[in-house]
């Protein structure tokens, strides 16, 4: 008993430290942290990513066939095909630095459409909350500007019509999601959570060290947290 007294009081008094500390900020240097760690974690997505092999050299995001078209690809390769299978991943992963080059202007716009509440849900939500800002307020303006560059890149390779063929079959056997059935639909959401994935790694390691975040605004607003 005694042990969870002393646990609850150390938490208690950690949110009142919390509480205290970014009660001494103020508002306009909240929302303007903020924005700072927006598009500081935006650039970094989009410089990551929107460069050549940003996606096929990274693992973390290197964009795949969805299982179970991926035992496709195994089966190209058993056929003398692996130069078929190798030119459809990397046409995808291609498609997908390219649509993410373009993200800037539309995660831009995010920040600066956002409101002071905005600023102290980001700052009290929790280790994602940067991350999930950008997915609420700029995915469907995303995928609206990703489909058109992906479609110019797997036009041309015919192979990514026998794609389509055969996951809309899967899709139709519920095998593969819906969403993944269009090669261009599958290519764009999966660039988006690439650059998504990769604002989150910054985001991460600026709350666990505001200090080194080389800004004295951001070290200001994060280390209150």
């Amino acid at each position: 008993m005694m042990r969870f007294i002393f646990a609850l009081f150390v938490a208690l008094t950690a949110n009142l430290v919390q509480a205290a500390g970014l009660d001494a900020i103020s508002s306009g240097d909240a929302a303007s942290g903020v924005r700072e760690a927006l598009a500081k974690g935006a650039d970094y997505a989009v410089s990551s990513l929107g460069q050549q092999n940003g996606f096929l050299g990274n693992k973390k995001v290197k964009i795949p066939l969805p299982s179970p078209l991926d035992k496709a690809e195994s089966a190209l390769r058993m056929f003398g095909m692996g130069k078929q299978a190798d030119q459809l991943v990397e046409t995808m992963n291609h498609a997908a630095e390219n649509a993410v080059a373009e993200a800037r202007p539309i995660l831009s716009d995010s920040i600066r459409k956002m409101t002071v509440q905005d600023a102290k849900g980001i700052l009290t939500g929790g280790d994602d909350s940067v991350t999930q800002y950008f997915r609420r307020s700029s995915s469907e303006q995303l995928l609206v500007r990703f489909m058109p560059i992906v479609k110019a890149s797997t036009a041309k390779l015919k192979l990514a019509d026998q794609y389509n063929k055969f996951a809309g079959k899967a899709a139709s056997a519920g095998l593969v999601d819906q969403k993944d059935a269009d090669i261009d639909s599958y290519v764009a959401n999966k660039a988006m959570d690439g650059l998504f994935l990769m604002i989150a790694e910054e985001e991460k390691k600026l709350r666990s060290n505001p200090l080194g975040a080389g800004s004295d605004l951001l070290k200001k607003v994060f280390g209150a947290l």
